[in-house]
């Protein structure tokens, strides 16, 4: 039987046991007319990241799809929609998964206004950053707040203003949108939410012994390759969340050790949870134009993403939320397509005296 705690992380991660390459998505049909977008695979420094105990690369993969219109109209600016993936994937995978190119040129063919689209790569040793602030993991927090933004405001001829700039994830990068929308309104001008994971507090009680053993026995990123899929997962959780400079290899506590619940560490995890600390960046969230959240009617997630829309409704955040039908992967393309797309559309400002 697995631990509470293990079970618990399994549902606020989103995730199923599916190894990612059987992850299926609904594809919309191709757009006539559609115009090819250029996709360019670059890697950006991640200043942020320097020095972190796990030795993720701090030189990151990044996809940049630029628009129809980018190489003919050298004049022209646009506006950015960042995209973050979820756990256990990388950018690569995740443009897959959201089959883009093609939905990016569908939206286009559809009516959506051009603009950049930019899915950086936060996975990690454990197979996923969390988008969070660890001396462990690296802060891929300000990775993409600060050090993506920055390059692409540097290399590209976007629109640089927060207004200009759209911010939107799925599972684990629906928590990074969280995270990082309530921390940086001043660098994001509208939230899109796909299916958010880990969004409340969990408790635990002491897990079996040979999960608690297997975990104590990874020394390396090849010992942590090896275990299964929910372990894999608490110590992705660990690194970013309750990280510790002290204790190596791993540079992580853990949420049971030897047998009995450590309730400091999971009262940091409370700390990183959105629906505990959502509260404090009430006044951030008012700065937004625009908010978004949907989830599948099939997705265990579905009861935290009504709860954060049911706060946000609380304060009197304008915010819109759709259940759609489906589980937590199956729509996520037609959803790019035909929503995310058209929502920045109307809500990213398109013109270069945006503020």
């Amino acid at each position: 039987m697995q631990t509470n705690i293990l079970s618990a992380l399994t549902m606020t991660l989103g995730l199923t046991l599916l190894a990612p390459a059987q992850v299926k998505t609904e594809v919309p049909p191709v757009e006539a007319n559609a115009k090819p977008v250029e996709v360019e695979r670059i890697k950006i420094h991640g200043t942020a990241l320097e020095g972190n105990l796990e030795g993720n690369d701090v030189d990151r993969d990044v996809m940049v799809f630029l628009p129809p219109s980018y190489a003919k109209d050298k004049k022209r600016r646009y506006p950015v929609v960042y995209a973050l993936h979820g756990y256990s994937i990388g950018a690569l995978q995740w443009s897959q998964e959201i089959h883009v190119p093609q939905t990016i040129e569908g939206a286009f063919a559809k009516g959506v206004q051009e603009m950049i689209v930019v899915l950086p790569d936060s996975k990690t040793v454990h197979n996923g950053s969390m988008y969070s602030s660890s001396v462990t993991t690296g802060d891929f927090e300000r990775f993409i707040a600060r050090d993506v933004v920055a390059y692409i405001d540097a290399h590209y001829r976007t629109i640089p203003g927060r207004t200009s700039r759209g911010l939107v994830g799925h599972s684990m990068g629906g928590y990074g949108a969280s995270r990082i929308g309530m921390r940086h309104p001043d660098v994001f001008g509208s939230l899109y939410i796909m299916s958010p994971c880990c969004m409340s507090p969990r408790g635990a009680r002491p897990g079996n012994p040979d999960s608690d053993k297997a975990l104590e026995a990874v020394k390396t990123p090849a010992d942590s390759a090896a275990l299964s899929f929910m372990l894999r997962a608490q110590l992705a959780t660990a690194a970013a969340w309750s990280p510790n400079p002290k204790n190596p290899p791993l540079y992580l506590d853990l949420p049971v050790k030897n047998g009995e619940v450590q309730q400091d560490v999971l009262a940091r995890w409370t700390a990183n949870a959105p629906l505990a600390f959502v509260h404090q960046y009430i006044g951030n969230l008012r700065q937004y134009r625009a908010i978004s959240m949907d989830v599948g009617d099939k997705d265990g997630l579905r009861v935290d993403a009504a709860r954060l829309h049911e706060v946000l409704d609380t304060y009197g955040i304008a915010n819109a939320f759709e259940i759609y039908s489906g589980n937590h992967t199956s729509a996520v393309a037609t959803r790019f397509q035909n929503f995310v797309m058209p929502f920045f559309s109307k809500n990213l400002c398109a013109t270069s005296a945006c503020k």
